[in-house]
């Protein structure tokens, strides 16, 4: 049974950086395209990084330039480096393949931005 654990998550003020990391208990990310999504509060869960098995990445228009999606295969790793918070980046974030596959959403990690 695959299993994705998030951390990484805080408190941090505007302008500020965290680092998230997805740690996954089987290989599924030497094989498959990975994401890094996000749920605010009142607001459906948003893809908003992804990157290719090959190693090309994918952002959402509001992170671009802000956050970079890296993965370590040999890990089993996916890591988010996130820069230049804004408040509106508060959320739980969550890994998972690309597409999601509903067994693997994990309990995410919250970030929390604040003005």
């Amino acid at each position: 049974q695959v299993q994705l654990v998030e951390s990484g998550g805080g408190l941090v003020q505007a302008g500020g950086s965290l680092r998230l990391s997805c740690a996954a208990s089987g290989s599924i990310f030497s094989v498959n395209a990975v994401g890094w999504y996000r749920q605010a509060p009142g607001k459906q869960r948003e893809l908003v990084a992804g990157i290719t098995s090959g190693g090309s990445t994918n952002y959402a228009g509001s992170v671009k330039g802000r956050f970079t999606i890296s993965r370590e295969n040999a890990k089993s790793m996916v890591y988010l480096q996130m820069n230049s918070l804004k408040p509106e980046d508060t959320a739980v974030y969550y890994c998972n393949t690309i597409p999601p596959n509903l067994e693997y959403w994990g309990q995410g990690t919250k970030v929390t931005v604040s003005s």
